[in-house]
């Protein structure tokens, strides 16, 4: 029962490796310019240090069109760390995007190994009104 309890512990306090990625859309804000900055979290709990990860996104408008495609390298991805990055979305006000679509992983190699599919580890969420999916 011990080690039932400590594992129950740590799994509630996130000190547990779940092999997850976490990527979240923190927050967005208007650049002054008439772009749209986004912040996002990458919360890595893989067990591996990634050398390489890089996402095309799909940047719907307020009508659900897709505006542009967007390439963002998120490398280095530290094991066990949160990261912040941010990334500008050029020429669009962030009230205008409703959704950001998750496209494609175009690298994801984790330290010193061959590169693999992320899309299984991959959890999106956003803590915006513009939503963050696969």
């Amino acid at each position: 029962m011990g080690t039932a309890f400590l594992l129950a512990v740590l799994q509630v306090t996130g000190q547990a490796e779940s092999g997850q990625l976490l990527v979240e859309l923190d927050k967005v804000e208007e650049i002054d310019t008439g772009g749209c900055r986004a912040f996002f979290l990458f919360r890595n709990q893989t067990g591996k240090s990634f050398a390489g990860f890089e996402m095309s996104l799909a940047i719907l408008d307020g009508q659900g069109v897709i505006d542009r495609l967007l390439s963002i390298d998120a490398a280095p991805l530290p094991v066990q760390r949160t990261t912040l990055k941010l990334f500008e979305i050029p020429d669009i006000s962030c009230g205008n995007i409703s959704e950001i679509l998750l496209h494609d992983v175009t690298s994801c190699q984790p330290q010193n190994e061959e590169q693999m599919d992320c899309f299984p580890i991959l959890t999106l969420g956003s803590k915006t009104t513009t939503q963050l999916v696969k």
